[in-house]
C-alpha cells in the first residue's frame, strides 16, 4: 500500500532519539532532563508506519519508562494512534535496546481507545492534539490511569504536551503542566 507524503514526512520528523537539555538547563525547577526515543517498527502493519517511544531521565538512562507503540496512519485524515503493551516488562529499554523489538506482534499490544490524536499539517509543523470527546485511560498494575497527549514536531524540534491527569478533579498531576516540554533531535532514526 502506498503511503502518503505528509504521513512519511511526519514518521520522518518523529523518528529519533531527542533530548530536553537547554530546557532543563533554562528551568531546572520545572523540567527534568529526558532522552526520548521513537524507534521506527517495520513491518507491524502495511498500511502505516509505527514507532517505538520511551524515555528516561538522562541522570537514569537505564531506568526507562512510559514504553508505548504509536500507529501513524490516514483514516482518511491523519491520525496517531497510542497502542500499550500486554507484557510490559518484555518491551522496557527497547529505546537503548531496539532488537528487542524485532519479535513484536500485533498479539502482544493492545490498542488504547479515546487516545487516538488528530493530526494537522501547518507549512513543515505537524501538530497532533486529542479528539474533542474522548478520554485517554489506560490500566496499569490495576490501577487506571488518565492522561492527556499532543504534541507538535518539526524537522528539527518536538514538543510533547503530555499530562497526567487527576480523573477526580481533571487536573494536571505530572508531565507538561506549565508547558510542553521542547526536545532537540540528537539522532535521526530510519526504517
Amino acid at each position: 500500500m502506498s503511503l502518503s507524503f505528509p504521513l512519511v514526512t511526519l514518521a520522518s520528523y518523529l523518528a529519533g532519539e531527542f533530548e530536553n537539555r537547554e530546557q532543563a538547563i533554562a528551568e531546572p525547577a520545572w523540567y527534568v532532563n529526558l532522552r526520548l526515543w521513537l524507534r521506527p517498527v517495520p513491518d507491524l502493519w502495511s498500511d502505516s508506519l509505527t514507532l517505538f517511544a520511551e524515555q528516561a531521565s538522562t541522570l537514569k538512562l537505564d531506568q526507562p519508562y512510559r514504553p508505548r507503540l504509536l500507529r501513524l496512519r490516514q483514516a482518511p485524515e491523519l491520525v496517531v494512534e497510542h497502542y500499550m503493551f500486554k507484557e510490559l516488562q518484555a518491551f522496557i529499554g527497547s529505546g537503548r535496546q531496539p532488537e528487542k523489538l524485532k519479535a513484536l506482534t500485533l498479539e502482544q499490544i493492545e490498542f488504547l481507545p479515546g487516545c487516538t490524536l488528530k493530526v494537522q499539517q501547518h507549512n513543515q509543523q505537524f501538530q497532533a492534539l486529542p479528539q474533542p470527546g474522548e478520554t485517554c485511560c489506560f490500566q496499569y498494575q490495576g490501577s487506571t490511569y488518565q492522561v492527556s497527549l499532543g504534541f507538535e514536531v518539526n524537522e528539527a524540534e518536538l514538543s510533547t504536551y503530555d499530562r497526567g491527569i487527576d480523573s477526580a478533579t481533571g487536573k494536571a498531576i505530572w508531565g507538561a503542566i506549565l508547558g510542553p516540554y521542547r526536545f532537540k533531535k540528537l539522532q535521526h532514526y530510519y526504517w
